[in-house]
């Protein structure tokens, strides 16, 4: 029974958890960015392109 008072009462881990979420929270939100930025960068390569005199 004192090592299951234990256990339960043990918040080591819970941090761990805790920064794992926020990594996770974080590679997502960058990883959804980059994809907007690439959309937005590869416009802006197309209309570069579209505007240069072809020789």
């Amino acid at each position: 029974m004192r090592l299951l008072k234990a256990f339960l009462a043990d918040n080591r881990g819970a941090t761990a958890i805790e920064y794992g979420l926020i990594a996770a929270i974080i590679c997502t939100a960058l990883i959804s960015g980059l994809g907007f930025f690439t959309n937005a960068l590869q416009n802006v390569f197309n209309v570069i392109n579209n505007n240069l005199p072809a020789n």
